[in-house]
């Protein structure tokens, strides 16, 4: 394709990082996107290139940003360790120490890191929903601390899709005092500088990408088998197109809401990369950062029907995303979206996009990116 363009830089033993980036482009694979890696806290690639529209009228630039779906709820997670580390909050605790209507309904012995691990049994709600509760923060936190677990809480995982977030969300709320939303910009994307964004500013709606749905047949809502998926993917249905609307990127929607570029979540996350602290700045001790490595529970996810191996927001090697070592982590978003922290080698790696597959952890584009800057580093 002519109109191609793939912008940024990458360092000299990463070239072969830019010829995936510009074939994913060329092929058709990528409408735009952007990659970055960051080594020990200094940025080796960053790359943009593409169109952040599907009729190809806006080039996708340096600061274009767009909706990253699940990859969110690593900013989620993040802000949850950093409370953590400081005393504020024990992922060992009851839910109901910190946020008493939710012991209703047999949840008294829920702990915070069953919301963590998507195991507390609260994949999705009993009661049907529409897709704008999802902006009315007080309605759907209300509804899930009155109802029943689906399953008891810490036998088995299965994927919050859109409620960990929430569920997440109002425990940081009942400690702090303030929304997720807020406690991630202050204490976290302001100081780093990062652009990524859990409730986006109107002022920054014309720098965002618009999300292109999955193929027909190939989204969450139509590959959903069981009754637990069902709801998860159904009540209330996913609308991509709701992704463009001033009411969707204003909310606080911590699992799958956050609006940002590769640089901006490699920026985040490589504060866990580098044992907590980043650009002469210190987040996390090196033990709070190593938490989340801390396996919560595996086996068959009771919604996505795949093995899976669930730390403390993350998930860990030996799941079905390859990963090189035990102290490597990652999560991907619907559509793509992806991000692997590498303790080990103190390595982020970030792949944003707005071409969706019918994905909901990370998919050839991003693993192909992912492998070449492995290669790079190990060669």
């Amino acid at each position: 394709m002519s109109d191609v363009r793939v912008e940024g830089f990458t360092a000299d033993r990463f070239g072969a990082v830019r010829e995936v980036f510009a074939n994913n482009l060329a092929s058709g694979a990528d409408l735009g996107a952007s990659f970055c890696v960051t080594v020990a806290g200094e940025t080796v690639v960053d790359l943009w290139g593409g169109h952040a529209d599907e009729a190809r009228t806006r080039p996708w630039e340096r600061d274009t940003i767009v909706n990253v779906y699940s990859t969110t709820k690593t900013m989620t997670a993040l802000t949850a360790l950093l409370l953590s580390d400081r005393g504020e909050l024990d992922f060992d605790a009851p839910v109901a120490r910190y946020w008493p209507e939710f012991g209703a309904s047999g949840k008294q012995g829920v702990k915070v890191s069953h919301l963590m691990s998507h195991s507390a049994g609260l994949s999705g709600w009993r009661e049907t929903i529409a897709k704008e509760d999802l902006y009315d923060w007080e309605k759907v936190t209300s509804l899930l601390a009155a109802q029943e677990p689906f399953w008891e809480a810490g036998t088995a995982a299965g994927y919050h899709a859109v409620t960990q977030g929430y569920l997440v969300g109002e425990v940081v709320r009942r400690v702090t005092g303030k929304s997720l939303g807020t406690v991630f910009r202050e204490e976290i994307a302001a100081p780093l500088g990062a652009d990524f964004h859990i409730g986006l500013p109107a002022s920054e709606d014309n720098r965002v990408a618009d999300l292109v749905p999955p193929p027909p047949g190939a989204g969450i809502s139509a590959i959903a088998a069981d009754s637990l998926a069902a709801n998860m993917a159904n009540n209330p249905g996913i609308d991509v197109l709701a992704t463009r609307t001033r009411a969707w990127r204003g909310a606080e929607i911590p699992a799958a809401g956050g609006t940002g570029n590769a640089r901006s979540v490699a920026a985040v996350q490589s504060i866990l990369a580098n044992g907590g602290t980043i650009g002469g700045q210190t987040f996390l001790s090196e033990a709070g950062c190593r938490k989340a490595l801390e396996l919560q529970i595996e086996g068959n996810d009771l919604v996505l029907g795949i093995p899976v191996r669930y730390g403390l927001g993350f998930g860990l090697q030996g799941g079905l995303v390859p990963l090189p070592n035990s102290s490597c982590m990652y999560w991907g978003g619907y559509g793509g979206s992806l991000v692997i922290i590498d303790m080990e080698s103190r390595s982020c790696l970030a792949y944003v996009m707005n071409r969706m597959e019918g994905t909901t952890s990370g998919d050839i584009r991003g693993f192909s990116l992912a492998m070449a800057a492995w290669q790079a580093m190990t060669s």
